[in-house]
């Protein structure tokens, strides 16, 4: 299991960064909204759709959803100043707030949704569609006079998350006492959490310094934490539905790293918030 994890990581990791800098606009949209829309059909699970029948269906309309939102706005303009995509940003900000008051209150919070299709369905859309939004956004940045200051912005996002994955698992298996939320994810400690925090801020002050990043050190601190802190709530949310829906990986579309939502559930919260934050709430230029 160790050897196809690291063997996956190596892979995947530079063709990542890969697709940050250098696929042209429109292919990086196409990529994010595949990525999207294989969450879909794995989010469907926690909706009770059981037929693939059923989740290719879902998918399809994720799929379908985004891609209209996309081609309603002009080329190059896909940007945190059009109306709705602001707002499915601070929508997301507000969603996290919800999710935080559920796995605080698992297992008794599980009641609001266990028997609805509809609410878990409805926590998809609140989780996918701002990701798939901030996303667009942060590689959109600036775009028109650098084609890679965005990119640099998703690279700083995704460190930030490996990071603090890898300093909490570190600080964790060293210092771990204090569960940090039990009866979600029992294996998580507080103590790993502040390694994380940690690792995420030593990070935050390397690319403030050393990265072309054109923002006050103090916004982009305050956003790398609140972001972190998000990655943690977005592992915590995807645990919780799993758990209360029986689910160990959300799939097994990569070896050794279970499915598409099993590696991107911390960033589907640390994307749409460090956008809102950095860019609606700090207003940075």
């Amino acid at each position: 299991m160790l050897k196809s994890r690291l063997l996956t990581a190596i892979i995947l990791i530079p063709l990542v960064i890969a697709a940050l800098f250098f696929l042209p606009a429109d292919g990086f949209i196409l990529v994010v909204l595949a990525i999207t829309m294989l969450a879909a059909w794995e989010w469907g699970q926690f909706a009770g759709l059981k037929t693939p029948l059923q989740r290719i269906l879902l998918a399809l309309v994720f799929g379908l959803l985004l891609a209209g939102m996309v081609f309603m706005l002009p080329p190059y303009q896909r940007d945190i100043h059009q109306p709705y995509v602001a707002l499915s940003l601070w929508i997301s900000l507000s969603w996290w707030c919800v999710a935080l008051l559920m796995v605080l209150a698992y297992p008794k919070s599980k009641i609001l949704w266990e028997r609805s299709r509809l609410l878990p369905l409805i926590f998809g859309a609140l989780t996918l569609v701002p990701f798939f939004w901030g996303m667009l956004v942060l590689r959109q940045y600036h775009y028109d006079f650098d084609r890679y200051a965005g990119a640099w912005w998703l690279l700083f996002v995704l460190l930030l998350v490996w990071g603090a994955d890898s300093g909490a698992y570190l600080f964790g298996k060293l210092f771990g006492r204090h569960k940090l939320a039990p009866k979600v994810s029992p294996g998580k400690t507080l103590e790993g959490c502040l390694g994380g925090l940690a690792t995420s801020a030593v990070i935050a002050w390397a690319f403030a310094y050393f990265a072309p990043l054109n923002v006050a050190p103090t916004s982009l601190i305050c956003s790398a934490v609140i972001a972190t802190l998000a990655s943690v709530l977005g592992d915590l949310t995807e645990s919780m539905f799993k758990r209360a829906s029986g689910i160990k990986d959300s799939g097994n579309l990569i070896p050794g790293h279970g499915g598409i939502l099993d590696r991107i559930d911390s960033l589907t919260a640390a994307i749409p918030v460090f956008t809102c934050v950095l860019l609606l709430i700090f207003q940075v230029k």
